[in-house]
């Protein structure tokens, strides 16, 4: 009798949270691996372009160690279950991204962007430290979801207003500063459609008429994401940055796929991104230039005007084969006044080769799946879309930036995440990191040890 009521007590009690270890120890080591990483890049360039290690290698080295390490301590001591790779990852691509401009600086005097990068990226850590210092819980950011969708809605008319930067509105310019609102705006729209697919999933999954393939939903419920997407997008196309309309196309799609679990979204956003490609390319001159440079990349040359921006892109990767020709030694300079941001992989493919290329997009693709891992140990609906958003939104960027340089899609003119000049784009990453950071402390602090669902 007591021994059977004891069985069926200890049957009764909730099963105990599965405490993981923090691990705060080896993030710690990899930082300081990442930091020292960056300073040899540095002192590379200095030797193979004057002979000399470079005066401030000194303070470069103990600039980004004192960033990386207070970044460290936020999440040592407000998300101490955090996974500790995705720090580790960002500081070695920011500190490997301030080496290459720096590089690039050194052969354009009067062009010096390696401080103001500098500047933004210690924002970008500053902003890092901010949210995980003041976020305590990822899912407040669900109460604030229309707030995020027409601050987005702001952020991405604004450029309008100011005047047009080869042949795109997508920057603001006050006394100096240019700010890229798109960036911020995209991080606003993954909370929003994160919020909202997580709230109504259950109807854009079994509710609505079958069509064909797959089951649509009713305009009731995917109305009013479908017409927040269509105007950021639409604004977007007006404004002529092409490249984040193609990153929002791509998160809605990958998002909606992830809410309803239908792969036949996948099928409709890929005829709907090829039609949209088409209209587009057929008529905006802007868009149509650019495709037909991706199709015929040597036309210039053959034309006797020279090589265009992608086909000395195509040359500098061709240049550094498997192991590169060295840091500061090669001659990716030559494709222009986007060396620095949009072409900066075309420098890391010449001077890093094939094996260092291949060691960079293993980077990202070991930060984009710990994002995925995070989504997939959350219980809560609306922490695994936003996890899985954030996430797609690096992957996304990754892939058109890296398609774009080496030819297999057209150019879109994005920054490569951590990498590339671009204020905006390193302030904004590492707020997604920041958010990343937090829920994957709040997966791995209330992991029970079953898979979730």
């Amino acid at each position: 009798m007591t021994k059977a009521g004891t069985t069926l007590a200890a049957t009764a009690t909730p099963t105990s949270a599965v405490r993981l270890p923090r691990r705060r120890g080896i993030e710690l080591s990899l930082i300081v691996l990442a930091v020292l990483l960056c300073v040899y890049g540095y002192c590379a360039v200095g030797l193979a372009k004057t002979g000399t290690v470079p005066p401030g290698a000194a303070g470069y080295g103990a600039g980004l160690g004192v960033l990386a390490l207070v970044a460290h301590l936020a999440v040592r001591f407000r998300a101490p279950y955090a996974d500790p790779l995705p720090l580790p990852i960002c500081v070695l691509l920011n500190g490997l991204g301030l080496v290459l401009i720096y590089r690039l600086d050194l052969q354009t005097p009067g062009d010096r962007a390696a401080p103001a990068q500098l500047v933004w990226s210690t924002l970008g850590v500053g902003l890092f430290i901010m949210v995980v210092l003041m976020l305590r819980d990822h899912r407040v950011l669900q109460r604030y979801a229309y707030v995020c969708v027409a601050a987005a809605l702001v952020l991405l008319l604004l450029p309008i207003l100011f005047p047009a930067v080869n042949g795109a509105r997508i920057w603001i310019r006050v006394a100096g500063f240019s700010i890229q609102p798109s960036e911020f705006a995209k991080v606003l729209l993954a909370v929003f459609f994160a919020a909202y697919l997580a709230a109504n999933r259950s109807a854009l999954a079994y509710a609505g008429r079958r069509l064909w393939f797959m089951q649509f939903p009713t305009g009731r419920v995917l109305g009013p994401i479908v017409t927040i997407w269509l105007v950021s997008v639409g604004v977007l196309i007006l404004e002529r940055d092409l490249g984040t309309s193609l990153l929002f196309f791509g998160l809605f799609v990958v998002m909606l796929y992830v809410a309803t679990g239908r792969t036949g979204w996948i099928a409709v956003g890929l005829l709907l991104a090829v039609f949209g490609a088409m209209a587009v390319g057929r008529l905006e001159p802007h868009v149509h230039g650019r495709i037909e440079d991706w199709l015929h990349p040597f036309a210039t040359i053959d034309a006797g005007r020279g090589p265009n921006q992608l086909a000395q892109s195509l040359f500098a990767f061709a240049a550094g084969g498997i192991l590169g020709t060295g840091l500061g030694l090669g001659h990716s300079i030559l494709i222009g006044f986007a060396a620095k941001s949009d072409f900066i992989l075309a420098t890391a493919g010449e001077e890093l080769g094939l094996a260092g290329l291949s060691a960079v997009f293993l980077l990202y693709g070991l930060l984009v799946e710990r994002g995925y891992r995070a989504g997939l140990a959350l219980r809560d609906p609306f922490g695994r879309l936003l996890a899985v958003g954030l996430a797609s939104i690096i992957a996304l960027q990754v892939f058109v930036i890296a398609g774009g340089v080496t030819g297999l899609i057209p150019l879109t003119g994005m920054a490569m995440p951590f990498l590339a000049q671009g204020g905006s784009s390193v302030v904004t990453n590492w707020a997604i990191v920041a958010l990343l950071i937090r829920v994957s402390d709040s997966a791995r602090r209330h992991y029970d040890g079953q898979v979730a669902p």
